[in-house]
């Protein structure tokens, strides 16, 4: 592409890798080019960021040296300001005291040095102080119902390509999924392709039908704990019926397993798409 340079294919390749969730990809994409173009501030920005989201102590750490390298060679990188204050306004004020203490220098320094920008409307420590209890249960209840949004489209997904494999007769699915480096795609592929052969037939049974077999399952269950209270077996609180949902959680537990193999998979696919673009 005209007037495209080495570092703009970097932080092209970066983007799209963060953006499909590969964020060891994103480390190696951005090593990978400081160790050919050397230090560059927008580099060091996209390998801090690919430690900082795996919110790990380890890679706080080093997202952290990361960021401290890029600002020392660019003070005023917005990218770079606004990811270090993020990280360190999330850091535990006793663990780490330095590192949460220099969260409001960070916010002051990105405020002055773009008070219109996007990224100094993005942390502010008043946000995160204001955080409690109820906010992280809410972000889990979030994350949780998304989750079962992509294990519910999932088995949508594996029901329409089981009812197209066998009106074809064959494995159609995977083979358009094999050579895309489409995430949807990928994920249809790597489910048909895990879920085959014959003992996983009642997997594929069971995801076919997740929301019948969910609600019977439930139905099941409130027959089964109100049996036992009226036979006298238990007096208030039964967990004997709720062993109906024990199937239903190992497929969905299967299915996260797939998905997040799918991932895997696609991020390799797109990580050496990219790099023999580049």
């Amino acid at each position: 592409m005209s007037g495209t340079t080495a570092i703009d294919v970097y932080q092209d390749r970066c983007e799209q890798l963060f953006l499909a969730g590969g964020n060891a990809a994103v480390r190696r994409a951005a090593q990978e080019g400081l160790d050919e173009l050397g230090p560059q501030p927008d580099l060091y920005c996209w390998l801090a960021l690919g430690h900082a989201v795996e919110d790990d102590d380890d890679h706080d750490d080093r997202a952290e040296e990361a960021f401290r390298a890029g600002l020392g060679l660019d003070a005023d990188h917005l990218g770079l300001l606004a990811g270090y204050a993020e990280l360190c306004l999330r850091a535990d004020a006793f663990e780490y005291p330095g590192r949460a203490a220099r969260a409001s220098v960070l916010s002051r320094r990105l405020k002055e040095a773009a008070p219109e920008s996007a990224e100094a409307e993005q942390p502010t420590a008043e946000r995160w102080a204001r955080r409690g209890y109820w906010d992280d249960i809410r972000m889990g209840a979030v994350v949780g119902a998304l989750q079962g949004r992509d294990t519910e489209a999932q088995a949508r997904a594996l029901a329409e390509d089981l009812r197209q494999r066998d009106g074809d007769g064959g494995d159609g699915a995977v083979t358009r999924g094999a050579g895309s480096v489409d995430r949807a795609a990928t994920v249809r592929a790597t489910t048909l392709e895990a879920l085959s052969g014959p003992w996983n037939a009642p997997v594929r049974l069971l995801g076919r039908y997740r929301t019948a077999a969910w609600a019977v399952s439930l139905i099941l269950c409130f027959a089964t704990n109100s049996a036992l209270r009226r036979t006298g077996v238990v007096d208030h609180f039964s967990v004997w019926g709720y062993l109906w949902l024990i199937p239903l959680l190992i497929v969905d537990r299967r299915f996260a397993a797939v998905r997040k193999e799918a991932e895997a998979r696609h991020v390799a696919h797109l990580e050496a798409v990219l790099a023999e673009r580049s």
